[in-house]
């Protein structure tokens, strides 16, 4: 048996990362096991279902490299044949027609919550003859006695009574189908064995399982994931931050990061915390994924992203790196070799919107200091350290990190002054702010004429400080 696995979004928004762990779970177990991974659009909804969110589903999983083998297949291609299963599903009187009206479904409803009872249809049209010409629902004619087992491969097995399940409606009364319909038909026809999804689905289950019998179906076995909840305990939403996948592709994450992170939510392999693709495809097992809820933690991607960027080749953390740099209105080539910049800040940067940030100064110049770094070290004092290293720099015949380090050691051991208080000053001249790359590596970055350049105007800032008494 091939194995043949699904991911089936509705397009009424983004790729969002429960979607996306679902996604890789089911993605994963057709690639450990040789199998196939089927992508389907569930476009029912014609309402909310847009174009722009099936492009916005398709640009997250080729951002996250979840080649799909079939696809993407839609469900509103299909509504001829849920059409014809109705039919047979009538004619086999596994289906009834029901002209039931809201008013009564309402009052029933009612009287059933008052009794403290389950609300479900009860039955009333079940023996009726209804006449197809006039307006009805189809209802699905669910068992009355019997169990319905599910044989969930993370929860084990679950048992449900015929008795708390109704006869559930498969086509509405404009003719359209409804999910559990169009569902339980793709996942037939499409040979799907096995059903990997979020709980959220599991009342569903029972009533899909019971149709598949209807039809004489061999049933898929399923696998339900627990959800994904934000810091505070609350299911995963808009308000806890960034949840669609794309919005962390323009935050500065690495789809391998975000690929890792989702696959460690709910499903763990000893100590280990890193997984490469290759590693998660062959050590990842879904029987091992927990029954419980998993905690979104924002730190721990990040950490995670640091890892992932910092052991990466210089030349394609830049590729990802330049369309944040062009973000900030810097163009790459006019300045440092960008693989040279990357190479300095590998090990300093959680995202690459952060390390772009940090790279600003090195191709465009500034007019302010970050106040806190120049009242700190842009005081009275630098002025001789800078203009000593000024002096010594412009005489530098080779500009490279080591002839650069040892001009600054030797403007330190002649001024007697700790490395702190020569290097600190010209890092914030040249910088704009106390932090960057080693100073030896940022000015052979920057350049002999933009170093002096800087130099010059942090003694210009100091002098004015001094005017103004600061």
């Amino acid at each position: 048996m091939t194995i043949r696995t699904r991911f089936a979004p509705s397009p009424t928004g983004y790729l969002h990362i429960g979607g996306a762990r679902t996604a890789l779970f089911s993605w994963l177990y057709a690639r450990k096991h040789g199998g196939k991974f089927v992508l389907r659009i569930e476009d029912t909804d014609i309402e909310r279902s847009t174009a722009e969110s099936v492009n916005a589903i398709l640009e997250g999983m080729t951002w996250l490299g979840m080649e799909y083998d079939e696809g993407p297949l839609y469900q509103t291609d299909r509504f001829e044949r849920y059409g014809e299963v109705t039919q047979q599903l009538l004619d086999s009187g596994h289906a009834y027609r029901c002209n039931c009206s809201k008013d009564r479904l309402e009052t029933l409803r009612e009287q059933q919550m008052a009794r403290k009872e389950k609300p479900r249809y009860d039955g009333h049209c079940r023996d009726k003859q209804i006449d197809p010409n006039e307006p009805h629902v189809i209802r699905f004619r669910n068992p009355l006695d019997g169990d319905v087992v599910v044989d969930d491969i993370i929860r084990d097995k679950v048992i449900i009574h015929n008795r708390e399940l109704d006869d559930l409606i498969i086509r509405r009364t404009d003719g359209s189908p409804t999910y559990n319909l169009t569902v339980v038909v793709d996942d037939l026809d499409m040979d799907i064995t096995h059903v990997i999804r979020g709980d959220d689905h599991i009342n569903n289950t029972p009533r899909q399982i019971n149709i598949l019998k209807a039809l004489g179906a061999e049933i898929p076995r399923y696998g339900h994931v627990p959800m994904i909840l934000g810091e505070d305990g609350a299911r995963l939403s808009k308000r806890h931050g960034a949840t669609s996948v794309v919005q962390y592709r323009d935050e500065g994450f690495l789809p391998e990061a975000l690929l890792n992170y989702l696959v460690r939510l709910g499903w763990s392999h000893g100590d280990q915390e890193v997984f490469t693709v290759d590693e998660m495809i062959e050590l990842f097992q879904l029987e091992n994924v927990n029954r419980s809820a998993s905690t979104f933690n924002t730190e721990k991607l990040l950490w995670l992203n640091q890892q992932y960027i910092k052991n990466d080749k210089p030349e394609r953390i830049a590729r990802l790196l330049s369309p944040h740099m062009g973000n900030l209105d810097i163009d790459p080539t006019e300045g440092p070799d960008l693989v040279d910049v990357v190479a300095a800040q590998q090990e300093r940067a959680s995202t690459l919107v952060e390390m772009a940030q940090a790279s600003v100064f090195f191709y465009k110049d500034f007019d302010e200091y970050e106040p806190k770094a120049a009242k700190a070290h842009l005081r009275p004092v630098a002025e001789t350290p800078l203009r000593e290293l000024k002096q010594a720099l412009a005489n530098l015949e080779t500009w490279q990190a080591d002839a650069i380090h040892q001009v600054v050691n030797d403007v330190a051991e002649k001024l007697e002054l700790k490395m702190g208080k020569v290097g600190m000053p010209l890092r914030v001249a040249v910088a704009g702010c106390a932090a960057s790359p080693s100073i030896d590596i940022t000015l052979q970055l920057l350049g002999k004429e933009k170093t002096l350049r800087r130099i010059d105007q942090a003694l210009a800032f100091i002098e004015q400080r001094k005017q103004a008494n600061l």
